[in-house]
């Protein structure tokens, strides 16, 4: 699995807007884009961007937010296509549905980087498997625990102890000891993360249909 190992607040500074690529870190005077909210690179006089840069750039940052590299995205943008549901709301639904996604939005850890390793690590069980493909998609009713060994539980109860974020609408924390969560239904675009929200998928269905 491919992975950004450059400096992640580049991202942030590029599309111009948090993309809470470190957590809480993200909450706190050290964000780089409070510092210095300007693209990295030499700072050349830039023009107004064409139809395409704008589409590119809302594409950019739901592949960012989410962590996902082109190959992954057309994938979902695939699935959302075949769908005969609105694509835009599909291709946000499926990408909320990602397990490393809802791992974190569970609040099991600060950030879907975290929750991605944690995920690829193995300490991670849907309906009583292993499962170690973050990309995997929930369903409606399937529950997720963490492996019950010290080394899985560490992170996440430290995590759920010191600052418990409130779960989307759609899922559900049966438990924090043991941690538990469960999917209730479908998410749908009013259940897109709060940070995220604001973007225009329709621009992203345009880019990405060409």
């Amino acid at each position: 699995m491919g992975r950004t190992i450059d400096p992640v607040c580049r991202l942030c500074r590029r599309e111009g807007i948090k993309l809470f690529l470190k957590g809480t870190r993200c909450d706190s005077p050290k964000c780089a884009i409070e510092r210095r909210n300007t693209p990295p690179g030499m700072h050349l006089r830039r023009g107004k961007p064409s139809e395409y840069g704008t589409r590119l750039r809302e594409k950019q940052k739901l592949k960012r937010f989410y962590g996902l590299f082109e190959r992954q995205f057309r994938r979902f943008f695939e699935l959302a296509s075949r769908s005969p549901a609105n694509t835009g709301e599909v291709l946000l639904s499926l990408m909320e549905r990602r397990l490393d996604n809802v791992v974190h939005r569970l609040g099991w850890m600060p950030n879907r980087a975290s929750a991605r390793q944690l995920v690829t690590h193995g300490h991670v069980l849907v309906n009583g498997r292993r499962v170690d493909i973050p990309s995997y998609l929930v369903k409606p009713g399937d529950i997720l625990k963490v492996k019950e060994k010290p080394k899985s539980r560490t992170g996440v109860q430290l995590n759920l102890k010191n600052n418990p974020p409130p779960v989307a609408d759609y899922l559900e924390r049966t438990s924090n000891e043991p941690p538990e969560g469960k999917m209730l239904r479908l998410p749908t675009r009013q259940d897109v993360d709060p940070r995220i929200r604001e973007i225009d998928e329709q621009l992203i269905i345009e880019i990405s249909a060409r």
